[in-house]
């Protein structure tokens, strides 16, 4: 079975194909033919050896790939699904040793799989899991009640774009950033308002928010650099980890860092978006398919930055 990883990390260079044993689904799990796997911020991590301690648990190849689309090729035993072999479905997928979404195959948890949204593509639909299921878990974090005020940073991109429909269908006012290219795209996301972005974006969110945002999500992962848009006592969510600086904590400012493993195995969560997605809440955004041999080439390009929305690789 071919798969896209690294023996050695390294730049995007160091992507190649090995063949590995493929896999059969054992009790609640799914075999998956992947047709499609989007690349995200998080496998060039896995790629450059930045989770290293982690992964060297394992035997190379180090597969990175989080989010997998494509048809059901087996179901194990116990599992009880809406979808039989042959159907077109999606996957959030941990990346563990050679077990990553850049596969030609792929066996995942039941519980990890729902259906494809009703007349969206396999490369569509691979920009969905991770990310959605990242940006429900932030809004969840936050448990902001409707009618509240959220800041989402890195708006434009793929989580922050799924923040800011999640959260206008949740009820809540939305401030987002943009830069003066990416303005139009933001506010038919839904944003009520919208900010240019940059180091002193907390300055311009006050400035439009005068008594502070009662959350904030961080996609564009700048830190202590965005508290001060935040209420005394609101809340941030943050996307690696970041948990917070004295000046932030003395005001009550409360960090959640989100790990979208801990929605692993969220089924109804991910057939939530689904449906979603179906209904137009959500819009599914691929910024170019790439054959799987073009890996090194979507990461060199996902790494100059300015992607807008997913580059999917194609199996």
């Amino acid at each position: 079975m071919r798969v896209i990883g690294v023996s050695e990390f390294g730049g995007p260079e160091a992507l190649r194909e090995f063949d590995v044993p493929e896999r059969h689904a054992g009790p609640k799990e799914v075999r998956i033919r992947v047709r499609a796997a989007a690349v995200n911020p998080t496998d060039t991590l896995t790629r450059s050896g930045a989770r290293a301690e982690d992964l060297r648990k394992n035997p190379p190849p180090y597969v990175p790939g989080m989010d997998a689309a494509g048809v059901v090729e087996e179901i194990g035993p116990e599992v009880s699904a809406d979808y039989g072999v042959g159907d077109h479905v999606m996957a959030i997928v941990v990346p563990d040793g050679s077990h990553g979404a850049y596969s030609e195959s792929i066996v995942v948890p039941a519980d990890s799989v729902a259906r494809v949204p009703h007349g969206a593509s396999d490369a569509e639909a691979a920009t969905l899991p991770m990310n959605g299921l990242t940006a429900r878990r932030a809004l969840d974090l936050l448990d902001l009640p409707p009618g509240a005020t959220l800041a989402v940073t890195g708006a434009a991109g793929a989580f922050g774009g799924y923040v800011v429909q999640l959260a206008k269908a949740d009820g809540l006012r939305v401030v987002a950033d943009a830069k003066p290219e990416d303005e139009e795209l933001v506010r038919a996301l839904g944003a009520d308002i919208v900010v240019a972005r940059g180091d002193d974006v907390a300055e311009r969110i006050r400035a439009a928010v005068p008594e502070g945002v009662d959350g904030l999500a961080d996609g564009a992962v700048q830190d202590g650099l965005v508290t001060a848009a935040v209420r005394d006592g609101g809340g941030v969510a943050t996307v690696r980890g970041y948990r917070g600086d004295d000046a932030a904590l003395a005001r009550g400012i409360s960090f959640h860092p989100v790990w979208v493993v801990d929605y692993q195995h969220a089924r109804e969560r991910l057939d939530r978006l689904r449906e979603q997605a179906e209904k137009g809440v959500l819009t599914l955004r691929v910024a170019q398919v790439l054959p799987a041999a073009q890996a090194p080439q979507a990461h060199r390009r996902l790494e100059a930055g300015g992607v807008r929305g997913r580059l999917v690789l194609e199996f």
